[in-house]
């Protein structure tokens, strides 16, 4: 009984899991550094996440500020993100990219609601298909 019980926290645990990861990505109004958690830039052959070649950083809520170790590499970053689905463009001045958020509005909203709505939906079935 007690494995069952153990695996099916597991799973659910994960499932969870899954749903904040999901959350965390979606921006709701201000900048955060986890917006690029999902932004790979291919370094030398070998894909590299943005965190792990820049320092990034939140300057006035709605700004990120991407400081790059190896200046070399700030167009492979500036396109790596211009590749992704943030919907921001990025301002490259040479040694730093500033990517500047724009309030949301009332229609990025509703959209923003009906993806929560159904990242929730897709936790819940998967929790439910898990206790049978």
């Amino acid at each position: 009984m007690q494995e069952v019980y153990d695996f099916a926290n597991e799973k659910m645990t994960k499932s969870v899991k899954s749903l904040h990861n999901e959350y965390v990505s979606m921006r709701a109004g201000k900048a955060s550094v986890s917006l690029l958690d999902k932004v790979v830039v291919d370094y030398y052959g070998c894909p590299t996440p943005v965190q792990q070649m820049a320092a990034v950083s939140v300057s006035e809520g709605r700004n990120l500020v991407i400081q790059p170790w190896d200046v070399s590499t700030i167009n492979t970053i500036e396109k790596a993100i211009q590749a992704s689905d943030l919907g921001v463009n990025p301002m490259n001045d040479g040694k730093v990219i500033r990517l500047n958020f724009p309030p949301l509005t009332e229609e990025k909203r509703k959209l923003l609601a009906k993806e929560v709505g159904k990242y929730a939906e897709e936790a819940k079935v998967a929790v439910r298909s898990i206790r049978r």
